[in-house]
């Protein structure tokens, strides 16, 4: 697994930023460039149940390992969801399953500094190093609007 890391400085506070990322009408926005109509569904609870899905409804289905409202959450994959079946346990899911997300908003003299860790394969590195840094940008122009 290699890990990427993005970050971006934002003049905005951490709320609006976090509202942005989340917000299922804002969420669509930014994560386009990973799978146009793209979705999250969670219960935003600790070793509760996420969902992050396209359009289909087929996706990564994770868990939170730590969430502070505005200030952290990390997201653990476990598994995929392809035609209403879920798969935790194929040789493709062992390769990557346990695999972190993290994203941090970080207060810094009025603005927010917004940046992710995100475990992946080489072979997925350039398309979510591209989907983060064109994603991000998204987020900062509803954030600064």
């Amino acid at each position: 697994m290699e890990v990427l890391n993005n970050e971006i400085l934002i003049a905005a506070p951490p709320q609006k930023v976090w509202r942005i990322l989340w917000d299922p009408d804002t969420y669509s926005q930014w994560t386009y460039y990973f799978s146009p109509d793209s979705h999250i569904h969670s219960d935003w609870k600790v070793g509760g149940k996420t969902l992050f899905a396209d359009a289909k409804g087929n996706g990564m289905i994770s868990t939170i390992e730590q969430i502070e409202e505005f200030k952290v959450v990390i997201f653990k994959h476990l598994g995929m969801v392809q035609d209403g079946v879920e798969d935790f346990d194929s040789e493709e899911m062992k390769k990557w399953s346990g695999a972190l997300e993290k994203y941090f908003l970080e207060e810094v003299n009025g603005k927010t500094r917004l940046r992710v860790e995100v475990d992946t394969s080489k072979e997925y590195l350039e398309m979510m190093k591209n989907g983060f840094e064109k994603g991000f940008q998204i987020v900062k122009q509803l954030a600064e609007a």
